[in-house]
């Protein structure tokens, strides 16, 4: 038999309702009480709760979807379209996911079915693979809006990370990692193309040393600047650089540490009691390394020795190549060649020539980035070369110039010629001696690559010693958030 308890409300022990019928509005709890199911009860009539409960089973081909169900779309076999409920209600929900990365061959479209889709009379479409959005319907104006879309690459570090080096963060989303010395470029995440995964860089060899001369009326030419290569930057902000960095590309980075080789600036010579002598020669710079890119040192300078055809005099190749000295006595010395071994764009420039043959003359000077070294004067009067210009780079959010040549020395017995070094090329290279008014030799700056300045000779005896080469710099970049 049928039992039957008839009341409008239920109270617990306290006097609170628990159960309240009052003009067909059926309430249940109390104020603050949680209404939950016994374990394996369910419920109907209820409506959604802004969840869907999902249909696991692939879907394949094209179906109209029902209020408060998603579905995993695999499109392999090729584009679905899921068209929305007709004639929806407010508050309906469905959720569209793409199943294994199948929408990026296949779209997935999500018609309207009369309804707009976030405000347009516009169907939805799925076309980045492991995308998935969940719909739920406003009213006839906004018609279905998506409350969550989402993606795999969302929850991915889409940047690259790394370490080492010395790190600084400029123009707000990009960092550099700066190496003045041997070191390791860690990258702990490669990132995706999205956010990126590749990296700008700026590698500068060592420069070449500044050579030396006897004590006698000789000069020495001028170092040359150490090999600079760089690429464009539009891969981490399109920041100003030298036109050697045009159409070169930013590297690839995998997960994996990169050695760093920062070369040193070549040593200087001194001068000599004898001619020849190997101490008047100053030496190449040494080269900079990161990943596949090689900077080759610069060529060192020719040395003013005596009355010799060897090579003493000439300049040696290089990134950019050192300049000649100023003895006439061996007709067989030449320019140091640059951008040796060669690279494309170059790397550098050749070394200057020395003046005209016959007396006093000045030197020529060492190769810079982006231009060859000034030639010597006439005898008697004119200045040495000076050395290459540099090139100039924003990598950093600085405009800075490296890699110049050294300047060529000069001995002089009278005006104007007298003491007339050659100037260090914009790039910080080396200013080049001057005798017998004395006029001191420098070295190119330490981490720029520039090349060191000539030194001189002069009776009886004075000298005016060589500068060496500046050491080099490893600059990376790239995009991290």
């Amino acid at each position: 038999m049928t039992s039957t308890i008839k009341v409008n409300n239920v109270q617990n022990q306290c006097g609170q309702n628990i159960i309240n019928e009052n003009s067909n509005t059926i309430t249940l709890g109390a104020s603050g009480d949680t209404i939950a199911l016994a374990s394996g009860a369910s419920q109907t009539g209820f409506g959604r709760t802004g969840t869907v409960d999902w249909i696991t089973t692939p879907k394949t081909s094209d179906f109209t979807a029902v209020s408060g169900e998603g579905y995993f779309i695999n499109s392999a076999g090729g584009a679905v379209i899921v068209t929305l409920p007709g004639s929806p209600s407010a508050g309906n929900i469905v959720s569209v996911s793409d199943y294994n990365g199948t929408a990026l061959t296949n779209p997935i479209t999500i018609a309207r079915n009369g309804s707009n889709i976030n405000g347009d009379a516009a169907n939805l479409t799925i076309s980045q693979a492991d995308s998935a959005v969940t719909l739920v319907y406003v009213d006839g104006t906004v018609g279905w809006t998506s409350v969550q879309t989402s993606n795999t690459t969302d929850i991915l570090n889409k940047f690259v990370s790394a370490t080492g080096g010395t790190i600084t963060t400029v123009d707000t989303d990009y960092k550099v990692h700066t190496f003045t010395g041997p070191g390791t470029f860690t990258v702990t995440n490669a990132g995706t193309v999205v956010g990126s995964n590749t990296v700008d860089y700026l590698v500068v060899a060592g420069g070449g040393g500044g050579s030396g001369a006897q004590p006698s009326s000789s000069g020495a030419g001028g170092g040359g600047a150490g090999g600079y290569r760089e690429s464009s930057g539009a891969a981490s902000g399109c920041y100003p650089r030298s036109p050697l960095g045009a159409c070169v590309s930013a590297l690839p980075v995998t997960v994996q540490g990169y050695p760093i080789t920062v070369g040193g600036g070549g040593s200087a010579g001194g001068p000599s009691p004898s001619v020849p002598s190997p101490s008047t020669l100053g030496a190449n710079g040494a080269n900079s390394i990161f990943s596949t890119i090689t900077s080759t040192g610069g060529g060192r300078a020719g040395a003013g020795d005596g009355p010799s055809p060897t090579t003493g005099p000439s300049g040696q190749p290089g990134g950019s190549g050192g300049g000649i000295s100023n003895y006439s006595g061996s007709p067989g010395a030449s320019v140091g060649s640059g951008n040796t071994p060669p690279v494309s764009p170059p790397q550098g420039n050749n070394g200057g020539t020395q003046g005209a043959a016959g007396g006093d003359y000045p030197t020529g000077g060492g190769g810079g980035a982006t231009a060859v070294g000034g030639n010597g004067g006439s005898p008697g009067g004119g200045s040495s070369g000076a050395g290459g210009a540099g090139a100039t780079s924003n990598i950093t959010g600085s405009s800075i110039a490296r890699a110049g040549g050294g300047g060529g020395s000069s001995f002089g017995s009278s005006p104007p010629q007298r003491g007339c070094g050659g100037a260090g090329g914009g790039g910080t290279g080396g200013i080049g001696g001057g005798n017998p008014s004395p006029i001191a030799a420098t070295a190119g700056t330490v981490n720029t690559g520039g090349g060191g300045g000539g030194g001189v000779g002069s009776n009886p005896g004075a000298f005016v010693a060589a500068g060496a080469g500046g050491s080099g710099i490893v600059m990376i970049r790239y995009k991290f958030q």
